[in-house]
C-alpha cells in the first residue's frame, strides 16, 4: 500500500496546542474515496502526524488514487475542523477552505517519495 506525506509549515513553541488539535481529531465518516461517478476509487488506511520544530508531516497510507483520497479527506468534517483550527500556528497560510484549494495545497505540500519498502509487499512475492 502506498503512503503519502505532506507537510505544514508551523510557528515552533505551540507542540501543545498543535498535539491537542490532533487529539480531538474526528475520523473520517468513511475511509472509502469515491470519484464522480460514485464508484470507490481509493481508500484511506491509516494516517499518522510527526511534528518538530517548525515542520508539521502527515502521513497518509491509502490505496488508488491519491487526487481521489485528498478531494475525500476535504469533503471530511474532522479534515475542515482540523485544518481551521491549525491556520493561527501556520507561518506560511494553507488555502483549504475550498476542495480545490484543499487538492491545489495537498498538492503543493507533497513529499516526493524517495522509496516504499512494506513487509507485505515482501510477503505478496513470495
Amino acid at each position: 500500500m502506498p503512503f503519502a506525506a505532506i507537510t505544514y509549515d508551523i510557528k515552533p513553541g505551540f507542540e501543545k496546542e498543535l498535539t491537542a488539535i490532533f487529539s480531538d481529531f474526528r475520523r473520517v465518516r468513511s475511509s472509502d474515496a469515491k470519484d464522480a461517478e460514485g464508484r470507490t476509487a481509493g481508500t484511506i488506511l491509516a494516517t499518522a502526524v510527526f511534528l518538530r520544530d517548525d515542520t508539521m508531516v502527515r502521513v497518509i497510507e491509502y490505496t488508488g488514487d491519491l487526487e481521489t483520497v485528498a478531494r475525500h479527506m476535504a469533503t471530511q468534517p474532522g479534515v475542515r475542523e482540523v485544518e481551521a483550527k491549525l491556520k493561527p500556528y501556520l507561518s506560511r497560510p494553507r488555502e483549504t477552505d475550498t476542495v480545490e484549494g484543499f487538492v491545489a495545497t495537498f498538492k503543493r505540500s507533497l513529499l516526493t517519495t524517495v522509496t516504499q519498502i512494506s513487509v507485505r509487499d515482501l510477503a505478496a512475492r513470495a
